[in-house]
Order: C-alpha cells, then sequence, then structure tokens
C-alpha cells in the first residue's frame, strides 16, 4: 500500500526550520552520548529544541511531549511555542533513545512532528501495543486483532514468502517473552531492540537494508503517534492499542478526551492530516548516522518526510557556525 496523500496543508518552507530544531537537539544530546547519564542527555536535547522552536514563524501547541506541565520544563503536553505564525500541533521526542545515547550504542535520534491542528491521536504517556509493516502490502495484512503467528504467516503470504523469511523486530522486555516465543515458534527470526521504537517502526518502510518486516509489542504510546506521523509519510500500515489498566491512567485518557479505553487505532487516526517529520542520528545507526565532531564543523545526518506529498529526504550537514550549538553552555 502506498502513502495516502493527504491535502497539502502546511506550509513547506516551514520544514527545514524543523530540520534545524532536531539537529540542534541530536547535537546537543551528542556531547554527552557515552557518559551514562541519561537525564542530562535528554535536558540538554529537550532544551535545545524548545530554543529552535521558539524562533520557528508558527503558532505551536505540544500535543505529544516529554512529560506534562511541572515535570519538565520544556514541551510539555499543552505548552505553546513558536514566534507567532502558522497554527500546528507539535509532537516531540527530544532525544529518543536516552540509554542509548548514555551507553552510545547504535540508535538514538532526535524527532519532532508539525502536524495541522487537531490532526494528531492525543497519546497520554502510557504504554500502547503496536503492529506495523512497511509499503506495498494490500490493505489489511495485519491486525491487533490477529494473533502473532496469524501476522506473521499473513505478511509472509502477503510478500510471497515463508514464515521464515520474515524478520518481526522486538523490544528486549521481559513483557515479550511469549510474543517471541509466538514468533520463533512460526518459524520467523526476531530481532531484539533495546530501545528506540520509532526508529525500529520506521526500519519496516525498508525491510532490504533493515532486514526488518515486521514491528510487534508493547512501547510508549507517543513514540507511537510520532512512528505512525513517519508512515503517514513514507507509507505503510500501523495498528496501536493504549494499555489503559489502571484507574489513574484512564484518568489520563479521558483528560486528553479518550473515551473507548479498547479502541484499535489505524494508522489514519493516529495522524490524521498533513505533518512534516524530522529525525537527526545522535548515534549511529541503521536509520541515521550519528553526530560526527569535527575540528571546525559538526555533521548532522536527518531524514525530512513530509505526508502530503510522500517526499522524503535524505539531509547530509556540515555545520561551521558552531556558536548557534552553544556547544560551551
Amino acid at each position: 500500500m502506498s502513502a495516502s496523500r493527504v491535502p497539502q496543508q502546511l506550509d513547506r518552507r516551514l520544514a527545514l526550520d524543523l530540520v534545524r530544531v532536531t539537529e540542534s537537539a541530536a547535537v546537543a544530546a551528542a556531547v554527552l552520548r557515552g557518559r551514562g547519564d541519561e537525564q542530562s542527555a535528554d535536558e540538554a536535547a529537550i532544551a535545545a529544541a524548545h530554543r529552535e522552536l521558539a524562533h520557528m514563524a508558527i503558532s505551536g501547541r505540544v500535543v505529544i511531549g516529554e512529560g506534562v506541565e511541572g515535570e519538565v520544563p520544556h514541551l510539555f503536553i499543552g505548552q505553546s511555542v513558536g514566534a507567532g505564525g502558522e497554527t500546528v500541533d507539535i509532537a516531540a521526542d527530544a532525544l529518543e533513545g536516552t540509554t542509548l545515547c548514555a551507553k552510545n550504542m547504535p540508535g538514538s535520534i532526535a524527532v519532532m512532528v508539525l502536524a495541522a491542528p487537531g490532526s494528531l491521536l492525543n497519546a497520554p504517556p502510557v504504554y500502547m501495543d503496536k503492529v506495523a509493516i512497511g509499503p506495498g502490502y494490500p490493505a489489511g495484512v495485519v491486525s491487533l486483532t490477529a494473533s502473532p503467528e496469524d501476522n506473521i504467516r499473513a505478511l509472509a503470504q502477503a510478500k510471497g514468502v515463508s514464515p521464515s523469511e520474515i524478520t518481526a523486530l522486538v523490544l528486549d522486555r521481559p513483557r515479550h517473552a511469549a510474543l517471541i516465543a509466538a514468533v520463533r515458534a512460526v518459524g520467523a527470526s526476531v530481532k531484539l531492540i533495546t530501545d528506540g521504537d520509532v526508529a525500529g517502526i520506521i526500519h519496516t518502510t525498508n525491510p532490504r537494508d533493515s532486514g526488518v518486516d515486521i514491528y510487534l509489542g508493547i512501547g510508549g504510546a507517543p513514540e507511537g503517534v510520532l512512528a505512525a506521523a513517519a508512515l503517514r509519510c513514507i507509507g505503510g500500515q500501523m495498528q496501536g492499542r493504549l494499555i489503559l489498566d489502571t484507574e489513574a491512567k484512564r484518568s489520563l485518557a479521558k483528560a486528553l478526551g479518550i473515551r473507548d479505553f479498547t479502541k484499535v487505532y489505524d494508522l489514519e487516526e493516529m495522524v490524521r492530516g498533513d505533518c512534516l517529520v524530522a529525525a537527526t542520528g545522535v548515534t549511529d545507526g541503521a536509520l541515521l548516522h550519528g553526530v560526527r565532531f569535527g575540528r571546525d564543523m559538526v555533521e548532522t545526518d536527518t531524514l525530512l518526510m513530509r505526508a502530503a506529498t510522500g517526499t522524503v529526504r535524505h539531509i547530509a550537514t556540515q555545520h561551521r557556525d558552531l556558536d548557534k550549538f552553544q556547544l560551551d553552555a
């Protein structure tokens, strides 16, 4: 299935400004990679992203953020950002894969989404059960109402291969023990990741290079919406279901207007309109190179995607104006 085209709503001139946001966040985090301090790296990335967003010609509202007001100083849910201009909703993960960054392991990225107002699922900071595949398949190949085994078989049939040629990407968590066993029982392979399921879901769009055919399992709901925005641009299929297993979590969902606590959301329900997505590598990974520091420049590697046109740009940048990154701050 190709990417569903959406009305061209967002000003394309915002795209490179958005790239500057994720570049700044990635550089700020990369200064601290490998130092074992997740919190400092996360805080540095958030502060850098917020600083750049403040200069953008937008009237932005954070709908997927780094936390709630009072818990984090910037990019909290409901915060207004921007210098004034086009009205947009924002989904932000200034440092996805904080553990990966702290340990200098592959796959940490800075990712940001600008979307048409009201078009993003207002996901609370809870878990989400997810299934995702890339483009090129008939609609409805995979579903959260099907078992992992049935999803693997259906994808294999659609791809014209045996289940043994399918690789599923799964977060390496104790909660996924039964899922991993089920995938292997049907003959498929499992690729485990410790963190970074936004990048993990994006990997399904290019199985030839990533070796990943399907994403399965439970991860963060905000990250699910960010990943859905990327698939909205590139193409693919995804479903998500919020895990609202306590009264506190259900209260969070109610506050965001969610009434059906068992609903399965399709891709088009998680991201309903136009969006721009930028992702910049912090550490080296299969999706993006990490930030590289030279004597007189900094190099960044970014993917820029747009739903209205299905355009995906790979932007490798050499920055020589190092003052903008406030590296000595």
